[in-house]
């Protein structure tokens, strides 16, 4: 069995990483109803959640590979206090563009119990049922786009000594992008699963939302990678870095 400091490099863009199990945690990032299921936020909307129902399968097994070499996953959650008092002033743009959306908003779940648009604790904000934590997993909830933003996020990585970040999520140029981007601040190395994250955002051709998110992460700010690459490297189908 590899031990926790033994290195596994994973094929990725611009070059190959090296990672060290004691030092990297699976980040997944608001992979709820609201934004993933029928009756979540984006669907009353009419957002178009295909791709992001599209990366649960893949999350789902890079989540179980990671398990298993005992990699720390932790999950972000993307949702407001009851009275909405962590969303900004009434005439805040983050409290103004959520209120479009919603938030807040009395609605019901699909067992018929009732629920609220981006409330904590709702079925709204909960985790869609195939990425459901598991114990020992980490959950951070957050009221901004980016997870490091008035959150115990940066205390949870770094009381289990995590310097690397492997994100899933959605989504890729907002929630993703914005995590990403407070990480590289904080001197985390970033490697973001491409198969497992997606946009619904400018999705038209010839470049999407999440295309032009990921290009600038790969040259600025981490790495991009494929799932399967990365479960093969965790698996032990890799090539070691030389001692």
């Amino acid at each position: 069995m590899r031990s926790p400091e033994e290195a596994f490099v994973v094929a990725a863009r611009p070059e190959p990483i090296s990672l060290k199990p004691a030092e990297t945690a699976i980040i997944v990032v608001d992979m709820q109803n609201d934004f993933g299921s029928e009756g979540g936020m984006f669907a009353l909307a009419g957002i178009d959640i295909s791709a992001i129902q599209g990366v649960v399968a893949p999350t789902a097994r890079v989540l179980g590979a990671a398990r298993r070499a005992g990699l720390p996953v932790v999950y972000l959650k993307m949702g407001f206090h009851a009275d909405l008092s962590n969303a900004g002033e009434s005439d805040a743009p983050n409290f103004v563009r959520h209120r479009r959306m919603r938030v807040g908003e009395a609605t019901t779940a699909p067992d018929g119990s009732p629920s609220r648009i981006l409330i904590r604790d709702t079925w709204n904000t909960d985790i869609v049922p195939e990425l459901t934590p598991e114990a020992g997993d980490g959950v951070v909830w957050k009221h901004r786009y980016s997870g490091f933003f008035e959150t115990e996020f940066d205390a949870v990585l770094k009381s289990r000594s995590v310097r690397t970040l492997v994100f899933t999520g959605c989504t890729t140029s907002i929630c993703v992008d914005s995590t990403v981007r407070d990480a590289f601040f904080r001197d985390y190395e970033c490697l973001l699963l491409e198969d497992c994250m997606a946009e619904p955002i400018g999705a038209a051709r010839p470049r999407s939302n999440h295309e032009a998110s990921l290009l600038a992460i790969q040259l600025l700010f981490g790495w991009v990678a494929r799932s399967l690459d990365f479960i093969a490297a965790v698996e032990g189908r890799f090539v070691p870095l030389p001692a």
